[in-house]
């Protein structure tokens, strides 16, 4: 079964160091995470991380069908707070800096990005959907 047609998204995180992990893939790839002690991303920066690469590979895709950008970034930030609902990030927001071409493909994909972004947001991003419609997660120890 392929990962197209496989729905199980898993990592594996593993302990290498105080308030160090490294998260690796079912591909092999390898991400350290840590606690903001090191320069490594921290769980919340790796959320935002997600959040802002799933839309930017979605309106890349949408917009790349019309022009190749010139350049693509995005901002991702949210306030981290804790109330009466625990800790949690509000606020969060995604800022595209995206530039194509002068010329009708450039004009073209001008034209379709507010739509992709949109899309991005209300349908196509797994993880912001996730987000946004919250999901419970359920923890447990391994079973002896």
């Amino acid at each position: 079964m392929s990962a197209e047609t496989d729905p199980l998204r898993s990592i594996e995180l593993t302990r290498i160091g105080e308030g160090r992990y490294k998260a690796t893939n079912r591909r092999g790839g390898v991400l350290p995470v840590g606690s903001g002690d090191d320069p490594d991303f921290t769980p919340v920066e790796l959320l935002l991380a997600a959040i802002a690469g799933c839309s930017a590979i979605d309106v890349d895709l949408i917009t790349g069908k019309r022009a190749q950008a010139t350049g693509f970034d995005v901002h991702a930030e949210g306030d981290k707070v804790r109330d009466e609902n625990g800790n949690h990030l509000t606020n969060l927001k995604l800022v595209f800096d995206v530039v194509f071409p002068e010329g009708e493909a450039g004009d073209a994909a001008r034209g379709v990005i507010q739509r992709a972004i949109e899309q991005s947001r209300d349908r196509l991003c797994t993880v912001s959907r996730t987000v946004a419609l919250p999901s419970p997660v359920e923890m447990a120890q391994k079973d002896a």
